[in-house]
């Protein structure tokens, strides 16, 4: 079987990984790839958002399944142009995107089916949001409606805090005609939850707590990610089932009302104070970098696992995981998530994989002259696997030692809820 990969980063490295497991895959591309991801597969430079060249090269080389990672081509409609010229494709078609690319959406689904989710208002116009914001207390959240890499989204502590983000949503810093999202404050830990779903049939996959903030303490601006672990130890069975039952099949079911089939991953983005989970926003891919440790305790076959969502027999499918907990550690370029270096050479990862615990993800690197460079915000994803979530983090720390570019950032305490 041909599979493609469309993506450049931690992700689809991680779901490189999983897929090569299998025997069957007698070929697996991707798009346009990243250097830690030869290892598995061929790169293709051609962009995630040039859907002509991408189909010409799907019809070319007679692939039969297509995997989108990033959520910008699947909001843009890739999912639906791969599907017409009659491939395959694990990620939700583009009116199924929806419940990613607007947060106004996702919370009308919520109150619809009666969802467990923060109150929420919705604005065009900073004078109204404005008006809006006088009558709340702080802490505030702030939310561009649309599409923002994961850093749309402020959590003010006072009102002069909670204008400026405003103003930089109105004024296009995540994007034009961006509308607001004014949201309940919402208490405790946040977690991610995964599951898929072949538009009948949802099987759950396993939970992870991810760490947006840039600084140790979840302190400084929020992030794409700068680390997360899995399972963990607050996500026990009765939680699940709860996340499950309110929340996972109720936002199925209310998108089926509205005559939306929904196929792909379906990641929950959860807050949970005395085991009750509330619904923070869903996303429609795998996260990043919960996939880079979740993959990595998959037992089963992913490759098996993807067949069965877009064949739609999930329901007969059956999913193991290994007993042992995953961590994984962003390593940044200073400057990130604002500007940032893009020319360092990277040294040591094979030093740091010598740890058989050990897999470096790349998420932001490229070949030039032969050498490795650091190009991205986000750069590599120092992931461990072991018997606790204490040893994996052990393990990770010491390889990120060895790894060595100039300007290197990274946060010292993932894992810090689970481990004090």
């Amino acid at each position: 079987m041909k599979i493609l990969i469309i993506g450049s980063g931690g992700r689809e490295h991680a779901i490189s990984m999983a897929l090569s497991k299998n025997s069957n895959n007698n070929m697996i591309y991707a798009m346009p790839g990243n250097p830690g991801m030869l290892e598995y597969c061929e790169c293709v430079n051609i962009d995630q958002l040039q859907f002509d060249e991408i189909i010409s090269f799907i019809k070319k080389n007679s692939i039969d399944l297509v995997i989108i990672g990033p959520e910008v081509p699947i909001c843009e409609g890739l999912t639906d142009i791969i599907e017409d010229v009659g491939v395959k494709v694990f990620a939700p078609n583009k009116l199924a995107s929806v419940l990613e690319s607007s947060k106004k959406f996702t919370k009308e689904i919520s109150f619809e089916n009666n969802i467990p989710t923060g109150y929420a208002k919705w604005f065009i116009d900073f004078v109204s949001a404005e008006n809006h914001l006088k009558s709340l207390e702080p802490p505030y959240v702030i939310k561009a409606d649309g599409l923002a890499a994961g850093k749309g989204v402020s959590i003010c502590e006072n009102y002069d805090d909670a204008i400026d983000a405003l103003k930089d949503i109105f004024n296009g810093r995540f994007g034009k005609n961006q509308s607001v999202v004014i949201e309940e404050f919402l208490d405790g830990e946040e977690v991610s939850y995964f599951a898929v779903t072949d538009g009948t049939n949802m099987c759950p996959l396993i939970g992870a707590q991810d760490h947006k903030r840039l600084l140790n303490g979840d302190l400084g601006p929020n992030t794409g990610g700068m680390g997360a672990y899995c399972p963990p130890p607050l996500l026990n069975k009765n939680l699940e089932n709860k996340i499950i039952s309110q929340i996972l099949e109720p936002t199925l079911n209310g998108l089926k009302n509205r005559g939306i089939n929904y196929k792909g991953i379906l990641f929950a983005g959860l807050m949970v104070k005395d085991n009750e989970p509330k619904l923070i926003e869903y996303n429609i891919r795998f996260g990043d970098p919960e996939t880079q440790a979740l993959l990595m305790l998959l037992k089963s076959d992913f490759t098996e696992l993807v067949m069965s969502v877009v064949n739609g027999d999930l329901k007969s499918h059956k999913i193991e995981w290994y007993d042992q907990k995953a961590l994984t550690v962003v390593l940044a370029n200073e400057g990130y998530p604002n500007q940032y270096n893009q020319h360092e050479e990277i040294t040591g990862i094979d030093e740091a994989e010598k740890n058989q615990k050990i897999k470096v993800f790349h998420a932001g690197t490229k070949i030039r002259d032969g050498k490795l460079i650091a190009t991205g915000g986000r750069v590599l994803n120092v992931t461990s696997i072991d018997h606790t979530i204490e040893n994996a983090r052990d393990n990770a720390y010491e390889a990120i030692k060895k790894i060595r570019y100039k300007g290197k950032i990274y946060r010292e305490d993932i894992a810090w809820r689970a481990l004090g």
